[in-house]
């Protein structure tokens, strides 16, 4: 059985891509020191997966901590690196944390992953790499411009970073680049949770919907949108957890052409906001209190995936539509109002 390291596994995308990998005859351990995450998250993966995973509270940006992980398990194949920080907005208003946190970190964990001799290596990037594009479907050839946040840059460094460092050992790597995660595991037992105000779209929807919030706002309606207001490509985060699972499998059954490969992960269709909120207030039944308001700085204006690399390379395939991605995560934040431990949580960064 191999052995793989989920760095920021307490995570969103994280802790569904402990259960995919588990579920496909994976043995997981998680380093998480949950500076922006919850360890109670784990709960709801052992319930799903019937069994406890170890998760090493370490600051990756140390490197002798992230160092002694690797020690005590000697038999890493695969690392999936998650670990970051990701809020766009404040990636804008204190930069220089965003650069030392999510490059220090990657540098660490390709580190141990060279003294260690871990082969494969799945690196968490988003579609924030492509900036503006002068195209609204981008391909993994798509031309980069330059980052609208911080954020985006920590991205396409990261990038850089990853495919350099390959050329001059053995590790190989996958880079994936997602458009935008959204909903929660079906069974209800994980899924977003944003510690404090959240800064994405569908957890700012269910919960203002249930009342966490009291209105939410939509940044920007006068963008040359069917609408006015941002498209994006929605996708489910189950969708989006497996694909990491066909990335190692991929490069473990040695498919891959070259030592550092890159795939979009996106359904292929664009919503815009507005559309986003109706899909949701249709699935629920909720009508939601929200305003219109200026554009936020570091938002692109459109962008959505060409996946058809991702589906003949990885054979991956979408499973979930927009309806889907609203229902499991309206259902998600009816269970959190029940879980009197993971709505303490969230509260206290609300207040």
């Amino acid at each position: 059985m191999n052995k793989i390291l989920v760095t920021g596994g307490c995570g969103y995308i994280g802790s569904h891509t402990i259960v995919d990998l588990v579920e496909n005859g994976f043995d997981v351990i998680c380093a998480d020191n949950n500076s922006r995450s919850n360890e109670a998250i784990l709960n709801g993966v052992e319930k799903i997966i019937n069994k406890k995973i170890k998760n090493y509270k370490v600051d990756l940006c140390n490197y002798d901590d992230t160092y002694a992980i690797f020690q005590e398990n000697t038999d890493i194949r695969g690392i999936i690196h998650f670990a970051a920080y990701k809020s766009v907005g404040e990636s804008v208003e204190k930069p220089l944390i965003y650069f030392e946190n999510n490059l220090n970190s990657l540098i660490n964990i390709l580190k141990c992953a060279e003294e260690f001799n871990v082969p494969h290596f799945v690196f968490s990037s988003s579609c924030t790499v492509y900036g503006n594009p002068d195209e609204m479907i981008v391909t993994e050839e798509t031309p980069q411009k330059p980052a609208e946040s911080p954020y985006g840059a920590t991205k396409q460094m990261g990038e850089q970073i990853v495919s350099e460092t390959v050329k001059s050992n053995s590790v190989n790597a996958i880079l994936l680049r997602y458009f935008n995660p959204v909903g929660a595991h079906p069974s209800n037992n994980i899924g977003e949770l944003p510690i404090g105000k959240p800064a994405n779209l569908v957890p700012a929807i269910t919960q203002t919907a249930i009342g966490k919030l009291p209105m939410m706002q939509v940044f920007g309606t006068d963008y040359n949108t069917k609408d006015g207001s941002c498209v994006r490509d929605y996708i489910h985060v189950c969708d989006i957890a497996h694909a990491h699972t066909l990335a190692l499998n991929y490069l473990i059954n040695k498919k891959n052409s070259t030592a550092c490969e890159v795939y979009n992960l996106g359904t292929g269709d664009g919503y815009t906001v507005l559309e986003v909120i109706n899909a949701f207030e249709k699935i629920s039944g909720v009508k939601l209190n929200y305003q219109t308001g200026p554009r936020r700085s570091g938002d692109v204006i459109a962008i959505y995936a060409n996946n058809n690399k991702a589906k003949s390379h990885l054979d991956w395939q979408p499973q979930y539509n927009l309806n889907d991605m609203m229902d499991t995560a309206w259902k998600w934040e009816l269970k959190l109002k029940d879980d009197g431990n993971l709505f303490k949580v969230q509260k206290a960064g609300l207040n």
